[in-house]
């Protein structure tokens, strides 16, 4: 499964506030880059995830953003340095891009 037109123009919409954005597709999904920094990916199953550091990380984690994890062959786990975007900022283009640029101060 791949993402859509559709989607990878909602997602570009919603971090438009960052300013001018690259991408490129990866893995049936698409990497968002500012000024060259990965800062989140739009996954395969339309999920928005942002790349998380130091005390934007620990901040993801006190609200309790999910975090992107999957399970290697012979069950051992691992989690990415990627939390899923909050519901309330896919709605709010300004929540979204703000969130991006706090994330950003970190990467």
């Amino acid at each position: 499964m791949s993402v859509s037109a559709e989607e990878i123009a909602f997602v570009r919409d919603l971090f438009s506030g960052l300013g001018p954005l690259t991408s490129r597709k990866m893995m049936g999904g698409l990497c968002l880059y500012s000024d060259g920094i990965i800062f989140a990916l739009l996954y395969s199953d339309g999920t928005i995830w942002l790349k998380g550091a130091g005390d934007m990380k620990a901040r993801m984690e006190a609200e309790g953003w999910p975090r992107w994890t999957y399970t290697r062959p012979g069950g051992k786990p691992v989690s990415m340095p990627y939390w899923r975007l909050p519901d309330s900022a896919l709605d709010d283009p300004q929540e979204a891009a703000g969130l991006a640029r706090d994330a950003l101060k970190y990467l």
